[in-house]
């Protein structure tokens, strides 16, 4: 089994002030009679507007030199599981309304198709950066649980702190294959593309 991770990057430009215009307010009369006219008007300072724009930024990092992204793994058993640390990090001046990740199959099969007994996806994040702990990962700060389901996933993640500016998660994300696999996953391959997503949050008036 290999597992291919495609990981993109979403950038946009997100409003975060908007001062209104007063318009300009015109009156204006008229008086006729006997062979005269006068006219009156009389009208408001405009004001100035001021527009201010803020940047929705994300960048994923290989760990330290922990891991490469992408990443490749091969020669599951039943019982099997392989991890890799990342950072995901919020590099722009403003807040994310959400952090989504999506996985999809760019070469499907029973491994990827089968949420129960087919592989299974978890993703943590650590305060800290992860290190290496036996033939492993640990984490010494505090541990966020961000996912724990089937490989094929589309979700915002909840918890994660890199929503704020200047925020990292320390991402550990580890590909199981459980004990209750049967016959039909035998010899199979998939191919899976991994994308993180940083979604702008709402224009705001101040």
């Amino acid at each position: 089994m290999s597992i291919r991770s495609d990981v993109t990057a979403a950038r946009r430009s997100s409003l975060t002030k908007v001062v209104a215009s007063a318009g300009v307010v015109a009156a204006a009369a008229a008086v006729a009679g006997l062979g005269t006219f006068g006219s009156f008007t009389d009208s408001t300072t405009p004001v100035v507007p001021t527009v201010d724009t803020g940047t929705v930024s994300i960048n994923l990092s290989p760990a330290s030199s922990y891991a490469t992204v992408p990443v490749t793994t091969g020669g599951f058993l039943p019982g099997d599981s392989s991890a890799t640390p990342f950072d995901v990090t919020n590099d722009g001046s403003v807040a994310w309304e959400s952090l989504t990740f999506t996985s999809w199959a760019t070469t499907s099969s029973v491994l990827d198709s089968d949420p129960l007994h087919g592989l299974q996806l978890a993703l943590e994040s650590c305060s800290e950066s992860w290190t290496v702990s036996g033939s492993g990962y640990a984490c010494g700060g505090d541990l966020t649980p961000l996912y724990a389901g089937p490989i094929m996933v589309d979700r915002a993640l909840a918890g994660a702190v890199s929503v704020a500016p200047g925020r990292t998660d320390h991402v550990l994300a580890t590909i199981s294959f459980p004990e209750t696999a049967g016959d039909e996953h035998q010899g199979k391959v998939s191919q899976m593309a991994f994308r993180f997503t940083a979604v702008q949050r709402d224009g705001a008036t101040s």
